[in-house]
C-alpha cells in the first residue's frame, strides 16, 4: 500500500478513518487516499482540505468520501470559486449551507445507472451545478433568454 502522508493528515483532521481497499467504507470511512493525493498534487493541500470539511462537515455528506465525491466536490467549488467568487471569498458559509442541503450520496446512487455509460463524476457535478443555479441564479446571465420566448 502506498503511503500519501499528506491525505492521511487531512482526512484525520476531519475525523475520517481510512480503511483499507478490501473493506467497503462506512459512513465517516474512505479509502481514496491516493485521489486525495492527486487533488492536492493538482490543486494544492488547502484546496484539498476545503473539499473534504465540505464533505466531512455537511450532515448529508460523509458517505461521499470516495474517488468520485472527493473529485466532483473540488470541481463545484472550482466551478463556485469561478462562478461566485465573492461568495467563496467573503461568505464561504453560503456555500457550505448550499453543500450541506445536497444529498452528494444520494445524487451519487442516482448515478450509477450510467456506469459505463458517461463519466459519473461529471454527472454528478452536473446535478450539483443544477441545483447551484437554481438557488444562486445562473452565473452567466440571461444568455438564453431569446431563445426561452421562441
Amino acid at each position: 500500500m502506498t503511503s500519501h502522508p499528506e491525505a492521511e493528515a487531512i482526512f484525520a483532521e476531519f475525523d475520517i478513518r481510512v480503511v483499507p481497499a478490501n473493506v467497503v467504507p462506512a459512513v465517516g470511512e474512505t479509502r481514496a487516499v491516493a485521489t486525495l493525493h492527486r487533488i492536492i498534487r493538482k490543486y494544492g493541500s488547502d484546496h484539498a482540505r476545503f473539499v473534504v470539511m465540505a464533505l466531512a462537515d455537511c450532515a448529508n455528506n460523509r458517505a461521499a468520501l470516495d474517488e468520485t465525491g472527493l473529485w466532483a466536490t473540488s470541481d463545484i467549488v472550482l466551478a463556485f470559486r469561478k462562478n461566485y467568487p465573492e461568495m467563496m471569498e467573503n461568505d464561504v458559509s453560503r456555500f457550505l449551507s448550499f453543500f450541506d442541503a445536497i444529498p452528494v450520496g444520494k445524487l451519487q446512487y442516482w448515478c450509477f445507472g450510467l456506469d459505463g455509460i458517461t463519466n459519473k463524476r461529471a454527472a454528478l457535478v452536473g446535478l450539483i451545478w443544477e441545483r447551484a443555479c437554481r438557488v444562486f441564479g445562473e452565473p452567466q446571465g440571461e444568455l438564453f433568454d431569446g431563445r426561452n420566448a421562441a
